[in-house]
Protein backbone atom coordinates (compact mmCIF):
# COMPACT_ATOMS: atom_id res chain seq x y z
CA UNK A 1 0.00 0.00 0.00
CA UNK A 2 2.99 2.72 0.49
CA UNK A 3 3.53 2.15 -3.42
CA UNK A 4 0.17 3.66 -4.00
CA UNK A 5 -0.21 7.24 -5.11
CA UNK A 6 -2.96 9.20 -3.62
CA UNK A 7 -5.53 11.35 -5.47
CA UNK A 8 -7.81 13.91 -4.57
CA UNK A 9 -10.87 13.89 -6.88
CA UNK A 10 -12.99 16.33 -5.41
CA UNK A 11 -16.77 16.04 -5.23
CA UNK A 12 -18.63 13.63 -7.15
CA UNK A 13 -22.68 14.47 -7.19
CA UNK A 14 -24.16 11.04 -7.18
CA UNK A 15 -27.77 9.66 -6.26
CA UNK A 16 -29.60 6.48 -6.05
CA UNK A 17 -32.10 5.58 -8.64
CA UNK A 18 -33.97 3.11 -10.34
CA UNK A 19 -31.86 2.94 -13.92
CA UNK A 20 -34.22 3.38 -17.36
CA UNK A 21 -32.13 0.90 -19.12
CA UNK A 22 -31.33 -2.16 -16.63
CA UNK A 23 -34.52 -1.55 -14.38
CA UNK A 24 -32.02 -2.14 -11.57
CA UNK A 25 -31.56 0.24 -8.58
CA UNK A 26 -28.50 1.72 -8.14
CA UNK A 27 -26.41 4.17 -8.02
CA UNK A 28 -25.70 7.03 -10.88
CA UNK A 29 -23.03 9.03 -11.31
CA UNK A 30 -23.16 12.65 -12.72
CA UNK A 31 -21.46 13.49 -16.30
CA UNK A 32 -23.12 16.54 -16.41
CA UNK A 33 -25.84 18.74 -14.48
CA UNK A 34 -28.96 16.61 -14.56
CA UNK A 35 -27.87 13.84 -16.94
CA UNK A 36 -26.35 10.42 -15.02
CA UNK A 37 -24.56 7.32 -16.09
CA UNK A 38 -25.41 3.80 -14.69
CA UNK A 39 -23.08 1.81 -12.41
CA UNK A 40 -24.73 -1.20 -13.27
CA UNK A 41 -25.35 -1.19 -17.26
CA UNK A 42 -23.12 2.22 -18.13
CA UNK A 43 -26.06 3.77 -19.79
CA UNK A 44 -26.31 7.18 -19.94
CA UNK A 45 -29.95 8.65 -18.26
CA UNK A 46 -31.76 12.59 -17.50
CA UNK A 47 -32.77 13.28 -14.26
CA UNK A 48 -36.70 14.54 -14.99
CA UNK A 49 -38.32 16.17 -11.64
CA UNK A 50 -42.01 16.73 -11.57
CA UNK A 51 -43.24 16.17 -7.89
CA UNK A 52 -40.60 13.22 -7.52
CA UNK A 53 -37.58 12.39 -9.52
CA UNK A 54 -37.07 9.91 -12.11
CA UNK A 55 -34.60 8.74 -14.59
CA UNK A 56 -35.40 8.94 -18.13
CA UNK A 57 -33.68 7.53 -21.39
CA UNK A 58 -31.70 10.01 -23.39
CA UNK A 59 -32.89 11.31 -26.70
CA UNK A 60 -31.07 12.53 -29.56
CA UNK A 61 -31.37 15.98 -27.96
CA UNK A 62 -29.89 15.17 -25.09
CA UNK A 63 -26.77 13.14 -26.43
CA UNK A 64 -26.30 16.21 -28.66
CA UNK A 65 -26.42 18.50 -25.26
CA UNK A 66 -23.82 15.97 -23.28
CA UNK A 67 -21.59 16.13 -26.54
CA UNK A 68 -21.42 19.72 -26.67
CA UNK A 69 -20.84 19.86 -22.59
CA UNK A 70 -17.73 17.28 -23.52
CA UNK A 71 -16.51 19.92 -26.03
CA UNK A 72 -16.61 22.64 -24.29
CA UNK A 73 -14.98 20.80 -20.93
CA UNK A 74 -12.31 19.56 -23.32
CA UNK A 75 -11.64 23.51 -24.90
CA UNK A 76 -11.39 24.94 -21.17
CA UNK A 77 -9.17 21.92 -20.56
CA UNK A 78 -6.96 22.45 -23.09
CA UNK A 79 -6.77 26.48 -22.33
CA UNK A 80 -5.68 25.91 -18.89
CA UNK A 81 -3.09 23.36 -19.84
CA UNK A 82 -1.47 25.86 -22.09
CA UNK A 83 -1.58 28.29 -19.31
CA UNK A 84 0.28 26.11 -17.12
CA UNK A 85 2.93 25.51 -20.09
CA UNK A 86 4.28 29.19 -19.84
Amino acid sequence: MDNMKQIKIGYIDTVHGECPHCNEETLLVAIVTDFYKCTLCGEETRQYVNGSIKYLKLDERDREFIQKEKEVDEKELEKKDGKKER
